[in-house]
């Protein structure tokens, strides 16, 4: 016991269970407060607490044996550049992934104190809730649709058609973009762009 302590093995394990503490607190406020509240999707919630749990412990270990710094945001880097090739994540559901990943490296490795920390995170949580908000702007969502009345997609006819998609989908679309045209099935896929109410 006396070795461990001549180590700094409580003091390691009191600073890895303060900074995890708070690491957890800051990604369950991002994902369950501002993420699901937003979205209403826990699918992802596995991705996000795990990502933001390996990078936290692997950072701070690494930090440990006086890793720089930079190695560490290298580590960030190839965690953040990393998708999943079976199902497509938006880029919100990527954006989110991020901020986990950064207050991971954040809480992990950050040389401040608990309270700097903390403040650093909470401004994250504050600005992420207001961009989420319609505080400033209001919000654009966009869905991808499949669209048989292929006569409407000449150009001339574009305002038709924008009608026909605020009729048929109950939304207030404000713009779309015409992505594929299949002339052999007589249907297209269309992103329709509207703002949530």
């Amino acid at each position: 016991m006396q070795l461990m302590n001549i180590l700094g093995f409580n003091v390691i394990n009191s600073e890895l269970l303060s900074r995890y503490v708070l690491n957890l607190l800051l990604a369950v406020f991002l994902i369950r407060g501002i993420y699901y509240t937003n979205y209403k999707r826990s699918d992802l919630f596995l991705t996000f607490f795990s990502f933001n749990n390996i990078i936290f412990f692997v950072s701070f270990m690494l930090n440990k044996v006086e890793l720089s710094t930079g190695a560490a945001f290298g580590l960030f880097a190839v965690f953040s550049i990393l998708r999943y090739r079976t199902e497509g994540i938006s880029a919100k559901d990527m954006t989110y992934l991020f901020l986990n990943i950064a207050i991971g490296l954040l809480t992990a490795v950050s040389t401040g104190n608990i309270l700097d920390i903390s403040i650093i995170g909470i401004m994250i949580l504050f600005i992420t809730f207001i961009l989420e908000s319609n505080f400033f702007l209001k919000k654009e969502s966009a869905k991808v649709i499949h669209y048989d009345d292929i006569k409407l997609i000449h150009e001339n006819q574009k305002d038709l058609l924008l009608e026909d998609l605020k009729k048929r989908t109950g939304l207030e679309v404000k713009r779309f973009i015409i992505n594929e045209i299949d002339f052999l099935k007589d249907c297209c896929t269309i992103t329709i762009y509207y703002f949530e109410k």
